[in-house]
């Protein structure tokens, strides 16, 4: 029985051992037999990449598609804000991958999937969306795609700071674009350029982009100023990117377009998020919504915000907005639509004198700010085929300002109106639209050609001046209309592999008509034009060499004058032309880029040009100004840098006095790093413009600015916490003015004297969540 026991374990054993090794040979075959058909059929291979801009820098939120070689897209994603996207496997073959960006035109890039081989795939972005045509590139070796003014600068704006987070004011920074709100509270902000006064927005053009239109924003023969472009509407977490360019050289840039024009760019698409910024004299809440369809490009974005500043005169401000944004894919149409609602209302410190001290930092608390705006935009772009494309446009907006100032004393018909407090209002109606047609027809001639129509009806354009009862009783009152046509063409091409040229013409043609409702006498009806061509020739040496490219401009420009004769006799110069040089070397060095930028503006003289704030004429010499800027900017894996200087020379070409509160030195730093310990993120901008000349050989102080901004993200990025600061010192909207302070006794009479709104260093906080990342 034992031994029978122990066979019968034996035989067990043996059948185990049996079945063990049948399982371990059919696993082995399985294996073969998988392995056979994975060297028969490839592994799949995973596909990733980066997206930049023109600099170099990441670009987040770009949209990424692949397609099949018969054009059916197999993946989508969205690259996230290291400008890093992954689009999973793919089987060996050749693909097309497209990228689009709002700012920027779309990218087409062909690329090779094989056996077993990583696949990182760079692509660059390289022309600003305004002048939107398809680019084929290949790899990541092709050439720079040109657009007319080689000067531009897209500034993405995740990669920069708020200019005034949570407050009024322009809603982005520009590096080495300082920017100025000159009385404080809700009144619109201006950017200053090298050796431009940009008060009011005369020689800077200001531009939102909506679809392929370019909408102007300056509001030509405005109450407070000619051209006054204010961009208090927009809401900063919708804006992509900034545009920035020489304004002279592009056809598409009209009116205002002379040394600087900004095109703000809006996102596609937002988060779903709500965002609260605050601190102990001010609170901003922000909301944005998109649809959850990540295919809906489209977003309603709304703004509340409070607060009384950070200077001892209290604002009381309240401003409410609303941004909407909608694009609908029609077979080869994109109907791009865009409307804003804007009310603002707040009281302004105004400008005081720098050498005195002033009670409640104000020389008047009645001084006040009112305006509210609504603009309903929409674009058509019909993509007729790979190589041509027709936009039709067309907008609509209401706007009313009511200003009240104190430039104590001013004279105005002989009459001195104690305490010096005047009102500015108007109310205006502006409608307009155009088409453009472009077409690529040879690989060396490329053709654009257009025409903007535009209509400005200002009404109750008046100035009043308070009496000795503070009553407002009228200085001029006028009701004036502008109307504009003007067409454009264009050619751009590559003559060989090493020169491309564009050139391009705009002719303008104005109807002016100004009727004085207080002196019928002075009104008049007449028709002006200009004809203002434009060319870019640019050089393009060998990538191995060490020589840089060069590109040379030159572009007419002008700006409309206010029509109105106001308190003076003579009929002011309607239209004032100028002309601009250009020449731009660029050069990329391992991984920096290089750019030097030197510029000549010479503008022609300016008769009658009247004074918004009294109502008196003065004529403007013809000026001159020159400018050579330098750029260097490096982007590395944790984040970026970017350092500008400018010098320029600004002068009356008649009397060589240099041209009054025109900047002449400025430096910006601006720097990111997004691998900080803790997982913070930090942005930080350093910014100096020199004491400048402010007028009749007065100089106002240098004004350095320190502003940052450090970002902790919690819950996968869904919630963000971040300071932001302010460290600053001197006074915005440099001038002069005639004031007498009776506590002043070392000048009680009144005295021209250097006046401006004192700068406040400043800390806030923000928190946002973001409900679903799309």
């Amino acid at each position: 029985m034992p031994d029978r026991q122990g066979s019968q374990s034996n035989f067990r054993r043996v059948a185990e051992v049996r079945g063990l090794l049948s399982r371990t040979i059919g696993a082995s075959l399985l294996v073969l037999i998988s392995c056979s058909v994975a060297l028969s059929d490839p592994l799949p291979n995973r596909v990733s990449g980066k997206i930049i801009d023109p600099d170099g820098a990441p670009v987040g939120g770009a949209h990424v598609k692949v397609l099949a070689a018969d054009g059916t897209a197999l993946r989508e994603t969205t690259s996230d804000q290291s400008g890093e996207f992954h689009l999973g496997e793919l089987n060996a073959g050749t693909f097309t991958l497209t990228a689009e960006f709002s700012a920027f035109a779309p990218v087409t890039v062909s690329f090779s999937v094989a056996s077993r081989e990583p696949n990182d795939i760079v692509v660059q972005f390289r022309q600003i969306a305004s002048m939107r045509q398809a680019i084929t590139v290949v790899g990541a070796s092709a050439p720079s795609a040109l657009t007319p003014d080689p000067s531009e600068h897209v500034i993405v704006h995740d990669q920069v700071l708020d200019a005034n987070p949570g407050r009024p004011g322009a809603p982005v920074s520009l590096p080495g674009l300082p920017v100025e709100t000159a009385s404080g509270g809700i009144k619109a902000p201006q950017y200053f350029a090298p050796g431009v006064a940009g008060d009011h927005g005369e020689p800077i053009a200001q531009f939102y982009q909506v679809g392929d239109f370019l909408y102007p924003n300056n509001l030509p023969a405005n109450a407070h100023g000619n051209g006054y472009a204010d961009p208090n509407f927009l809401i900063a977490p919708t804006i992509e990117a900034v545009a920035v360019d020489g304004g002279a050289f592009n056809v598409r840039e009209g009116n205002h377009s002379i040394d600087l024009a900004a095109t703000y760019v809006p996102r596609e698409r937002l988060d779903d998020f709500v965002e609260l910024t605050g601190d102990y004299r001010d609170i901003d809440l922000v909301a944005g919504w998109s649809p959850r369809n990540a295919d809906t490009n489209a977003f309603v974005a709304v703004e509340a915000s409070y607060g009384n500043g950070y200077l001892a005169r209290l604002e009381h401000r309240q401003q409410y907005k609303v941004n909407a944004f909608r694009q609908f894919k029609m077979g080869r149409h994109e109907l791009t639509l865009f409307g804003v609602g804007y009310y603002g209302f707040s009281y302004v410190p105004g400008l005081i004198p720098i050498d005195t001290s002033v009670p409640d930092d104000t020389v008047d608390r009645r001084q006040s700010d009112y305006t509210h705006t609504t603009i309903f935009i929409a674009s058509d772009t019909w993509r007729i085929n790979d190589r041509s494309q027709f936009t039709t446009s067309g907008f609509f907006r209401t706007y009313s300002l009511q200003l009240r100032s104190n430039f104590q004393p001013e004279f105005t018909q002989g009459l001195e109106f104690p305490g010096g407090l005047i009102q500015q209002s108007e109310f205006r109606t502006v409608a307009g639209g155009g088409a453009v047609y472009s077409q690529k027809i040879r690989p060396w001639l490329s053709l654009l050609g257009g025409f903007d129509l535009r209509r400005d009806a200002p009404r109750d354009l008046d100035l009043k001046a308070a009496n000795p009862q503070g009553v407002f009783e009228p200085v001029t009152s006028n009701n004036v209309t502008l109307s504009f046509v003007e067409p454009y063409i264009a050619i751009d091409g590559a003559l060989s592999k090493y020169i491309h040229y564009d050139l391009g013409i705009r002719r303008e043609e104005i109807w002016i008509d100004n009727q004085d409702l207080i002196n019928p006498q002075n009104s008049f009806d007449k028709l002006a034009g200009l004809t203002l061509p434009k060319a870019t020739l640019t050089i393009l040496p060998p990538a191995s060499t060490f020589l840089p490219t060069a590109a040379f401009s030159y572009g007419e420009a002008f700006h409309t004058e206010d029509p109105r004769i106001g308190t003076g006799a003579g009929e002011p110069t309607l239209l004032a032309p100028s002309r601009a040089y250009q020449l731009v070397l660029a050069k990329s060095i391992k991984k920096t880029e290089f750019k030097i930028t030197l510029k000549h503006v010479t503008n022609s003289q300016e008769l009658a040009k009247i004074d918004p704030d009294t109502g008196l004429q003065e004529d403007e010499g013809p000026s001159l100004n020159r400018v050579v800027s330098i750029s260097v900017q490096r982007t590395f894996s944790q984040g970026s840098i970017y350092a500008s200087y400018a010098q320029a020379d600004a002068r009356d070409l008649l009397t060589g006095a240099p041209t009054p509160e025109a900047p002449r030195f400025i430096w910006d730093t601006v720097a990111t790093e997004d691998h900080l310990p803790w997982k913070l993120h930090a942005r930080a901008e350093f910014e100096y413009v020199r004491a400048k000349p402010v007028g009749d050989g007065f100089t106002g102080p240098a004004v350095p600015e320190f502003r940052g901004q450090v970002l902790r993200p919690f819950m996968d990025g869904r919630m963000t916490l971040s300071t932001e600061f302010l460290i600053a010192h001197g006074y915005t909207g440099e001038t002069t003015e005639v004031f007498a302070f009776p506590s002043d006794t070392t000048y009680p009479a009144p005295i021209e004297r250097v006046v401006g709104v004192p700068l406040k260093s400043y800390v806030t906080v923000s928190w946002a969540y973001h409900f679903r990342r799309h």
